[in-house]
């Protein structure tokens, strides 16, 4: 990240000096000063912090996506193979460290675990673009803080999208226009035609030609490779004419004549080649057979740098800018004055201020409110429990006196029945009491006439 900045401040730097040029004098040196080592200064300063560069794949499952970084890099990533059953789309991130003579380099490769197997795939891009976005934050999150400390900050920033197209030979899915219009803004896109050994030569120009109108007609804007530089201009523009790069992945090593080269073997016939040998393969870095060493050179030999500038200056600015504006900031007023970044500030704080208020205004009011209204419903029910209340008292007073009088009916009635009961006792007494005395009658007569 610091040699990003510090070629972007030798850029500026240079820019100044040639835009104050034709207003200076040349002053001619004495002698030698040595102010013409800047650029072996920066070179070494930025050999020794390292580089980071990390590479978006996005493809359905199956084009060969870990295969060709492999290849790439001619080193074996570690990586678990994709399957077909991802209910939606997941980025899955790797880093690594690797040392090429004395410079060293942070890659990071993201795979699109996923990609294309869902049945519905009208939501597919959105992960990748939040994931885009996600980067973006963290690294605006970073500049934003008080005590900063990019120089030694992971940058996970993704540089260049390298979008694996599957080699059908007819046109472009509209799951990958619609992809690629929602990441040509958000990072620089390499579309490439994985497997293209699947169809024959001819097949292949016209399906480049076609994937290329497509492109257009739709406004998809891919990475160009820049051509304002001298030196690389001519390479350049002519790698710009085989855009869509069709490309072969291989980890194995068959031997080709004298020398050994990565090559896809095949159990059937011969295939055209520049070098005119029977065995049946494609050889990987052979330019007869695919654009793997073109796709090479671009990315990695010849604009690896312009990459991540790009990716600084164009599509991480363009997210600043959007953000910034979003949180109230601006370059000038309606006046075209310049804002102060602490009046914006304060205006800006006392606009949050300001609606903090009025939401806890809008908050209390409608506190106040729910308050009465649940006052009001207490009351309500309060009233509906006393004529409750009420009701049952009244219904209860009638029963008791309808059980009142009904027990001095039954009062009545069992004194009623005592005096009958007792009038019965006396009547019985009385009746035993004459029956007896007619028996004790009865018995002297018998006594009587006995005796005669």
């Amino acid at each position: 990240m610091e040699a990003e900045a510090n070629s972007g401040s030798l850029e500026d730097s240079w820019a100044f000096i040639q835009s104050l040029g034709e207003g200076c004098r040349t002053v001619p040196l004495a002698g030698h000063v040595g102010f013409d080592s800047l650029p072996d200064q920066l070179v070494n300063k930025s050999v020794t912090q390292g580089f980071c560069f990390n590479i978006l794949c996005v493809g359905e499952t199956g084009l060969g996506k870990s295969t060709l970084m492999d290849t790439l890099f001619n080193t074996k990533f570690e990586g678990e193979p994709a399957t077909h059953t991802q209910p939606g789309v997941q980025l899955r991130s790797n880093t690594y460290d690797l040392q090429e003579s004395n410079v060293g380099l942070k890659l990071t490769i993201v795979s699109t675990v996923g990609f294309g197997d869902q049945i519905n795939k009208e939501d597919s891009y959105k992960p990748i673009v939040e994931f885009i976005d996600a980067q973006f934050e963290a690294y605006l999150q970073e500049e934003l803080k008080i005590r900063r400390v990019l120089h030694a900050y992971h940058d996970s920033r993704i540089h260049v999208c390298l979008y694996f197209i599957a080699p059908t030979g007819h046109s472009l899915k509209s799951l990958d226009l619609v992809t690629m219009k929602k990441l040509d803004s958000k990072v620089n896109i390499i579309p490439i035609i994985a497997k293209s050994d699947a169809i024959s030569k001819s097949e292949l120009t016209k399906f480049k030609i076609k994937i290329t109108s497509e492109l257009v007609s739709n406004g998809v804007q891919i990475y160009q490779f820049p051509t304002d530089d001298e030196s690389v201009a001519e390479i350049n523009g002519t790698m710009n004419a085989h855009l869509p790069f069709a490309v072969i992945g291989s980890t194995e090593e068959l031997k080709i004549g004298n020398k050994m080269m990565k090559a896809r073997q095949y159990p059937w016939g011969t295939v055209q080649a520049c070098f005119h040998y029977p065995l049946p393969c494609h050889a990987v870095e052979n330019e007869a057979h695919c654009d793997f060493v073109k796709l090479r050179e671009m990315l990695i030999r010849v604009n690896m740098e312009d990459l991540r500038e790009q990716t600084h200056s164009r599509h991480y600015e363009l997210y600043r800018r959007c953000k910034l504006e979003e949180m109230g900031f601006k370059d000038t007023d309606p006046d075209s004055k310049p804002f102060s970044l602490q009046e914006t500030y304060e205006a800006k704080r006392n606009e949050f201020l300001g609606e903090l208020q009025k939401k806890e205004e809008e908050m209390r009011q409608m506190f106040v409110q729910r308050v009465k209204e649940k006052e009001a419903e207490l009351k309500e029910a309060e009233k509906e429990l006393h004529e409750k209340f009420d009701r049952l008292k009244k219904l209860h007073q009638d029963e008791k006196k309808k059980l009142e009088d009904k027990k001095k009916s039954l009062d009545d009635e069992v004194n009623a029945f005592k005096q009958r009961k007792t009038a019965a006792e006396l009547l019985q007494s009385q009746g035993s009491q004459a029956g007896g005395s007619q028996t004790l009658k009865r018995d002297k007569e018998k006594k009587n006439l006995g005796f005669l």
